[in-house]
């Protein structure tokens, strides 16, 4: 409307994704509707340090930011860098995260995810697989850079999500994977973890079941590993 001459420094900060029985209102995963906007920036933190780095950034950012927060995340303890207590710590808008190295699967997550992520990684690892997992931190912009360096690594790709399936950010790194040089690095196709393709049940053992579990990372790299 202004040609980019005129900025808008505003933060939307709202939850996002499964809270524990409150239906379709309020624990549906939206994280790919607002990522599919132009002009919009979006980051969906996963611990304390995505949280406080994040939103700092958000509120610094010349133009629309949106903040999505997993309100199940609000009661977990994270250890406490104290390095993020500090005035001026930021974490760029834009930039991923490993949070586990590995050399046999890259295991991308955003928010709650990366959690369920790590549990993943932590049961792989007893079978002698080592997972990389990557915690997305930024939807728009991607970090595509760290995504493709960790999939030339480990030649396999697994992307999980609370949101559903279709048009989701599994499917979107999935785009960005084949339509860059990295394919060619691939030794299996990629695989996507997703929330159930239905409505957000109610009932909270429904809704359990309708969001992804580290059994489901679990299954989804045996099968892309080509292992029993």
């Amino acid at each position: 409307m202004s040609a980019g001459q005129i900025n808008v420094p505003i933060v939307f900060r709202g939850p996002n994704g499964a809270a524990m029985g409150v239906a379709a209102q309020h624990s549906q995963c939206f994280a790919a509707w607002y990522s599919h906007v132009p002009g919009l920036k979006v980051v969906s933190p996963y611990d304390i340090e995505d949280c406080r780095g994040l939103l700092k950034s958000a509120i610094r950012d010349p133009d629309p930011v949106v903040v999505l927060e997993n309100e199940v995340l609000y009661g977990v303890p994270f250890p406490v860098n104290p390095a993020i207590m500090d005035k001026d710590f930021l974490i760029p808008i834009g930039k991923a995260k490993v949070m586990k190295p590995g050399k046999h699967v890259t295991v991308v997550g955003h928010s709650r995810a990366v959690e369920t992520c790590l549990l993943g990684a932590a049961e792989l690892a007893k079978k002698g697989i080592e997972a990389e997992v990557i915690n997305l931190r930024s939807l728009r912009p991607l970090d595509t850079e760290t995504i493709f360096n960790s999939v030339k690594k480990t030649h396999h790709l697994v992307t999980v999500e609370q949101g559903w399936p279709q048009s989701g950010i599994g499917s979107e790194i999935c785009a960005r994977v084949m339509e860059d040089e990295t394919f060619f690095q691939l030794d299996a196709p990629v695989w996507r973890v997703c929330g159930v393709d239905v409505p957000m049940p109610y009932a909270v053992t429904l809704e359990s079941a309708a969001i992804p579990k580290a059994v489901d990372v679990v299954t989804a790299v045996t099968k892309v590993l080509g292992k029993k």
